[in-house]
Parts: structure tokens; C-alpha cells; sequence
């Protein structure tokens, strides 16, 4: 086997364990952050969905090609890849900002939450090394879908240290407006990611 058909191989399965890790955080967090009134609980279950999908689609993409698709195939199955990440991110941005914006109007805060602080503290792990990974393979196999992938981990990974700060400061001084202030300043990122993927997609040469 080739190197580059090796390693193919390795991102189909760091796909199919973070496949398998989205739909753990994803129950977790939106089921605690509905219980707690978290948006950035919430925020982060919502992210958690989209990586499960972007990785559904990237994990079929890594399989066209690890069965021997032509080129053309590759690309094609690329550029997909990368619009269903850039969209997605940049629909919930567009999420985070309305319910951000609503909360604070309306003086709604977070509850403090056992669910979400545990799984904050295990995605602010987990991510990152995934975020690593995906990336490293991505370079090896020229996928910038993948790479794009990585980008989403390490969104979620800044979310879940969000989630914790924000979960910590509520309870410790009872800052009811900290959530929604954490949440907003998760935009910037997530727009950023987003309109990256999707300039990959529109086959936009990186600067």
C-alpha cells in the first residue's frame, strides 16, 4: 500500500471516531443546554451537528477515493465537501447571533450544568488532537475539505472552553448576560471557518 493510499485509510478512520464522538457531544450538550437554558450549550450541540454531517460527507468522500475514484471523481467530491462545511458553519453563526441577541434582551441566563462542564472539559480535549490529526492528513492527501474539517474541531473546541468559562463565571458571580456575551464572541471564528470552506469550494486559490 502507498503512502498516500495509507494515509486515505487513517482519515477514514479518525472520520468514522469523530463521527462517532459529534453524536455523543451532540445529545449531551443540546439535551443539557436545553435542561440548563445555556445558548452556548445549545451553540455547541448545534456545531457538534454540523461536524457530524460535514463529517459524513467528508468520511464519503475519503472512501470514493480509498476505492480508487478517478481524479475528477475526487475533486468533485471535494468541492461538495467543502460547501456542506463552509454553509453549515456560517448557518450557525447566523444562529448564535439571533439567539445571542434575544437572550440578552430578554435577561435570559445559564444555569449551571454537570452534563455540560463534563463535556466541555472532555471536548476541549479530544478536539484539538482530532483538529491535529485531520489536518496533518489532510496536507498528506492535498484534501482542503479535510483540512477544513480541522478547522471545525477547533471551533468546537473553543466552544467548549467557552461553555466552561462562562458556566464557571455564572455560578461562581452570577453573571446571567456571560453566556450570550461567550457565545457572540464565538462568531468571529465561525464566520471566519466558514468563508474559507466556502471559498475552497468556489476553487479560490489560498492567499
Amino acid at each position: 500500500m502507498s503512502s498516500h493510499a495509507l494515509s486515505v485509510k487513517k482519515g477514514v478512520s479518525i472520520e468514522i471516531i469523530s463521527i462517532f464522538w459529534m453524536i455523543v457531544e451532540a445529545v449531551v450538550a443540546i439535551g443539557s443546554g436545553v435542561i440548563a437554558h445555556s445558548l452556548s450549550l445549545v451553540a455547541f450541540g448545534a456545531d457538534s451537528i454540523i461536524e457530524l454531517i460535514a463529517g459524513g460527507v467528508l468520511l464519503w468522500r475519503l472512501v470514493i477515493e480509498a476505492r480508487g475514484a478517478s481524479l475528477t471523481q475526487v475533486e468533485q467530491a471535494e468541492k461538495k465537501s467543502s460547501w456542506v462545511v463552509g454553509i453549515a458553519l456560517l448557518l450557525l453563526a447566523l444562529y448564535i447571533v439571533i439567539a445571542s441577541i434575544d437572550k440578552l434582551v430578554t435577561h435570559q441566563g445559564a444555569e449551571s450544568s454537570f452534563w455540560g462542564i463534563g463535556l466541555s472539559l472532555a471536548s476541549g480535549i479530544i478536539m484539538p488532537i482530532l483538529s491535529r490529526s485531520k489536518k496533518k492528513i489532510g496536507n498528506k492527501i492535498g484534501s482542503k475539505a479535510l483540512r477544513a474539517d480541522g478547522a471545525c474541531s477547533i471551533v468546537c473546541a473553543y466552544m467548549a472552553w467557552t461553555v466552561l468559562l462562562g458556566t464557571v463565571l455564572n455560578a461562581l458571580v452570577g453573571w446571567w448576560w456571560i453566556d450570550s456575551i461567550a457565545s457572540l464572541g464565538l462568531v468571529y471564528i465561525v464566520v471566519k471557518e466558514g468563508l474559507e470552506a466556502v471559498q475552497e469550494a468556489k476553487g479560490v486559490p489560498d492567499t
